[in-house]
């Protein structure tokens, strides 16, 4: 097992570095399609994912990338309310085939896999985006590694001892201080080629240490819903790994908030 989670693994930092290295419709068609794969796998964990409020919600995701990808992004908030409107027809007017909580895990589905996961892609094109996407791995990825080294040697006190009691709070700050670190390191190397920030060692910090408490976040959420509907992965596409969610649980997260910092931190 630990083999082939390895081997897996390096094969997928290789395709990190490829596709988000290349950039343009290659990183934009892949993102859009692990978030499609993305939002099934959530939709299957809800025991939803060949149903109608499935089907809006894959229209909607596509809807999404096709905005995104001819710059449409002003209409997106009226994509999110058309996306609604249509699941809650479907609630009204094929009642009582539905729940409520069917209807909100669909709509949830959608804006927290392929919506948030496009920032990986929007990321990589801001100015200075070839340079800046990386701090997204380097602090999900980065986080992890700290946090798990840091729990093993110094780890206490748990940090959410029912869903996840091998994670304490000591891992959990020593994740954010090590991605700051990581974030910093890479700024003193890349920081000369970030015309759009003052302070590359600062900001690149400070961003990777928001989006380490933020990735966290993000990793228990998705154990979380795992464990609401007792499945260990949600899927076997990546062996070793499970699905698109349990490799990039945590990206989901980072992704977004590294865009947002480094938007408020130029």
């Amino acid at each position: 097992m630990f083999t082939t989670r390895l081997i897996s693994g390096i094969i997928l930092v290789l395709l990190s570095i490829v596709i988000v290295g290349q950039g343009g419709i290659l990183l934009y068609a892949v993102t859009a399609l692990i978030s499609i794969i993305g939002l099934f796998e959530l939709y299957r964990a809800l025991g939803m994912q060949r149903r109608s409020l499935a089907v809006v919600g894959y229209v909607t995701a596509c809807s999404y990338y096709g905005l995104l990808w001819f710059e449409g992004q002003r209409y997106v908030t009226l994509m999110i309310i058309a996306c609604l409107m249509a699941m809650m027809a479907l609630y009204v007017l094929t009642f009582p085939e539905y729940k409520t909580e069917e209807v909100t895990g669909a709509f949830f589905g959608v804006c927290y896999v392929p919506i948030m996961l496009s920032f990986l892609y929007q990321t990589r094109v801001m100015n200075d985006g070839a340079y800046l996407v990386w701090l997204i791995f380097l602090s999900s990825w980065g986080c992890d590694t700290f946090a798990y080294c840091t729990g093993m040697l110094l780890g206490r006190h748990k940090l959410a001892p029912v869903l996840s009691p091998k994670k304490s709070i000591e891992g959990a700050v020593g994740g954010v201080a090590g991605a700051a670190l990581l974030g910093f390191i890479y700024a003193s190397f890349f920081g000369g080629r970030m015309a759009e920030l003052d302070n590359p060692q600062a900001a690149c910090a400070i961003a990777c240490a928001i989006a380490a408490v933020i990735s966290q976040i993000g990793d228990l959420a998705a154990s979380a819903i795992k464990r609401n509907h007792n499945i260990k992965d949600y899927g076997h596409l990546i062996p070793g790994h499970g699905g698109i969610l349990d490799r990039f649980d945590s990206m989901i997260f980072t992704a977004p908030a590294i865009y947002f910092a480094l938007t408020f931190l130029k």
